[in-house]
């Protein structure tokens, strides 16, 4: 007998709330498997949006419940989560991290005509060409590059090496680097992608030292991104800035597993607590305590946000009704904790909310933001 893992979130139900029943809503995250760690700040930010949304009395006096499914970080059990949501008739599916399985899952939902909200896979090609249920509310991987690029450009750099891996995320801000990179006249000396699995990336850094980058950028998940650096000081590569492409190299786990091997790593990041949108402070200390006392990364703020904005498509619908829901989304237009959300179509992205990135740096054993000026950055160290 199969075993399903069902996990629900919800706040203990009063008066007529309890009488009419929770409006449940689908998600779908990563308990389980390789990208557990992203999960776990999902789980967090889930945790907080339920009980905010709730706390302000639900929607039409009915508190919400979140379905949560969990996809084992792996694609055939993603699309038999997402079936599960499907028949259990939720109204919207939020859905979760690596580009990979939310693709997948992605295509069934909008085949099934099912609204899905993408809070924090940024793969360009969930959104490009998209489809009419696909919405996303975080940055493509296309920014994720940008924000880097920037950088490189504003210090003069003329040459940048990349590494990354093979996956959809990677593979998407890798090739967004070698676009930019041409449009901002740098030169990339060496591209190297890498299969899941590979533990020894020395010969390829052993070539990048010999080439003597001005950037290195990595685009890696969490345990990879820690072996970079690790092996990158090891073997003596000294561009004048190593830079993470997010994933692996944002989350707080880096820091602290990569020791000194971390300091002066810049990376793209999706949110962090010295934004100035409003509610970002309280936002953070609340997913500080859902976390236990440990600190949020950015996956964290997305996943509330993407409470937020399906419990906004809901009321805004007036019902569950999908449709009905899939129009609610066009018509959103708010300011969240963790930025605005507004669904548009530009430069061939469908239903993509435009978002900025901003960059931060570790610097004394912790993250600091060094870019754009809005987030009042520090100034950046180099290697050299």
């Amino acid at each position: 007998m199969r075993k399903v893992m069902l996990f629900t979130l919800s706040i203990a139900l009063a008066g007529s709330a309890a009488a009419q029943g929770t409006i449940k809503i689908g998600a779908i995250t990563s308990i389980t498997g390789r990208f557990a760690e992203f999960g776990k700040m999902q789980l967090a930010g889930f945790k907080v949006g339920v009980a905010e949304v709730n706390r302000k009395g639900g929607i039409g006096g009915r508190k919400i419940e979140l379905l949560i499914e969990d996809n084992a970080s792996d694609v055939n059990k993603g699309l038999a989560a997402a079936e599960r949501l499907v028949n259990a008739g939720v109204p919207l599916v939020i859905n979760e991290y690596s580009s990979s399985l939310v693709k997948a899952q992605a295509q069934y939902l909008a085949r099934q005509k099912v609204p899905n909200l993408v809070i924090t896979s940024s793969g360009d090609d969930i959104t490009k060409p998209g489809s009419d249920y696909i919405f996303r509310l975080n940055q493509p991987a296309t920014e994720y590059a940008r924000v880097i690029l920037n950088i490189f450009r504003d210090k003069k750099f003329k040459t940048m090496a990349v590494i990354a891996g093979t996956g959809a995320f990677e593979k998407s801000v890798a090739d967004a680097a070698q676009v930019i990179a041409k449009e901002y006249g740098i030169s990339i000396v060496e591209d190297q992608r890498y299969d899941k699995g590979l533990t020894d990336f020395r010969p390829v850094l052993n070539r990048i030292k010999a080439k003597n980058p001005d950037g290195l950028l990595m685009v890696s998940y969490a345990e990879d991104s820690v072996a970079l650096m690790r092996q990158a000081r090891e073997v003596g590569v000294k561009p004048r800035l190593f830079a993470g492409g997010a994933a692996g190299f944002a989350l707080p786990e880096f820091v602290k597993d990569s020791g000194s091997a971390a300091e002066s790593v810049i990376t793209a990041t999706a949110w962090i607590p010295q934004l100035r949108y409003p509610g970002v402070q309280k936002l953070n200390v609340e997913l500080v305590k859902a976390l236990g006392g440990h600190e949020p990364s950015y996956h964290a703020a997305q996943a509330y946000a993407g409470v937020i904005v399906a419990a906004e498509a809901i009321r805004r619908a007036g019902n569950t009704d999908r449709e009905k829901v899939k129009e609610a989304l066009n018509s959103v237009n708010m300011q969240t904790a963790f930025g605005p959300i507004q669904f548009k179509d530009y430069d061939g992205f469908r239903n993509q909310n435009p978002l900025v990135m901003v960059a931060q740096q570790v610097q004394g054993g912790k993250f600091v933001p060094i870019y754009p000026k809005s987030v009042v950055p520090k100034a950046i160290k180099f290697e050299r």
